[in-house]
């Protein structure tokens, strides 16, 4: 699954730069993830960087975008052939 920020977001800007595949941003009041870009850092990490470093656990699996392991090396993929 493509993770999520929920409304709880204290906007503190420790999750941004963590995220290996830019997928965090700065929405019209709170960070966003977009889900085309969110792998749950895999290929880059074991857990999810931005849930490691929020500090007010707001960054639950969104259940808009039910992803599988499969699913997101896919995704992973795309993304690292996009960049090259």
């Amino acid at each position: 699954m493509a993770l999520m920020i929920t409304d709880e977001c204290i906007n503190c800007d420790v999750c941004e730069p963590e995220c290996p595949n830019n997928a965090i941003f700065m929405g019209v009041q709170i960070y966003q993830i977009d889900p085309a870009k969110c792998t749950e850092c895999l290929g880059h990490y074991d857990v999810p960087q931005c849930v490691q470093v929020c500090p007010v656990a707001c960054i639950p699996l969104d259940p808009q975008h039910v992803e599988n392991h499969d699913m997101l090396w896919a995704k992973y993929q795309r993304l690292v052939n996009q960049a090259a």
